[in-house]
């Protein structure tokens, strides 16, 4: 049994605001939580013309008062971003909250530029802190010392699960020493996936966390009645990437019929090669898709994500995504 869980970027479309975005990331999360979704995360990205979820912990809170049993988290916060102190109070408030329901996913890169790094008032110099980071936020999350003079208030004793996150062998090797989960970014940034599953397994030490590795696989969501009407969804992040990626992001597009001639013939190996962890197509096709993946990695767990223009057809992906799930399930459970 693979429990499967669902990350959101909250997409602002275009010809759609923020407010609609994140109108349209509680319904959507209402609707996980009754499809068996055992996560919603969402992520913290800056400067992003369409993206809502910059303020992430707040959007958290959002999603989290408007649904009942689903677990909400980040996936994550960007720690160099961040003091510690200050995530350790926001995560431990939504733990107060929320209790049993919140989880603290860390990155180690910005989320965003290099300027609008600055403006944060953190430097890159964060990244290289990171481990030390991740364990005085864990510390301020754990039960409270008596002779610690900087406390976490809410926050202290609520031991809220800290899950590392990442795109290369960095982050593998830290969450293996630590005894965290770890999530893997491959629904982006597929190139090290093999290595970085295989590391965090091989090294992992047993902690107070976690007695064995608890690996997650992102995978990228692109469901509908039909193979046609699947790749035709799927072309808003197609091109949104490439945008992004040729340095003229923008909010998420709409649907082209020809993604062949929406995308510069030199981007598109890299847009393909990025975005390979990817099932889409009829509820058949995704299924078979989603067997193979789980197959060839073996997770303890998936993410599934997709950046869709429309709502409802991001509803019906998420939907058919989960009845996807469900179904494999099933056949492991009747193996």
């Amino acid at each position: 049994m693979v429990p499967y869980s669902l990350l959101d970027l909250s997409p602002i479309p275009e010809g759609f605001e923020a407010s609609d975005a994140v109108r349209n990331t509680l319904d959507l999360a209402r609707n996980a939580e009754t499809w068996g979704y055992k996560r919603y995360w969402l992520a913290e990205h800056h400067n992003s013309p369409g993206i809502a979820s910059a303020a992430t912990s707040v959007l958290i809170g959002h999603v989290a008062g408007g649904t009942k049993t689903i677990r909400v988290g980040a996936g994550g916060i960007m720690l160099p971003n961040h003091a510690p102190l200050v995530i350790a109070e926001q995560f431990g408030t939504l733990a107060t909250l929320y209790p049993g329901r919140i989880d603290l996913g860390l990155g180690r890169a910005p989320g965003t530029d290099m300027n609008t790094a600055r403006a944060l008032r953190r430097g890159m110099e964060g990244a290289d802190r990171f481990p030390s980071d991740v364990v005085e936020l864990i510390t301020y999350l754990d039960d409270p010392d008596p002779e610690a003079k900087v406390r976490a208030i809410p926050g202290s004793g609520t031991k809220v699960p800290v899950w590392i996150l990442g795109s290369s062998l960095y982050g593998a090797q830290l969450a293996a020493h630590l005894g965290l989960p770890y999530a893997f970014a491959s629904h982006f940034a597929p190139a090290a996936l093999e290595d970085a599953s295989e590391i965090y397994r091989q090294t992992f030490r047993p902690s107070v966390f976690l007695d064995k590795p608890h690996f997650m696989l992102a995978i990228n969501l692109f469901a509908a009645p039909t193979d046609e009407e699947g790749h035709f969804i799927r072309t808003s992040m197609q091109l949104g990437f490439a945008r992004l990626r040729t340095g003229k992001p923008g909010k998420l597009p709409r649907p082209v019929e020809d993604i062949d001639a929406a995308i510069d013939p030199m981007v598109r190996p890299m847009v393909d090669e990025a975005l390979q962890i990817t099932a889409v197509g009829s509820p058949e096709s995704v299924k078979s898709q989603l067997a193979g993946f789980i197959a060839a990695h073996q997770p303890d767990e998936v993410i599934l994500t997709g950046h869709i223009h429309d709502h409802q057809a991001r509803l019906q992906s998420f939907r058919i995504g989960a009845e996807a799930m469900q179904a494999l399930n099933g056949d492991a459970g009747a193996r």
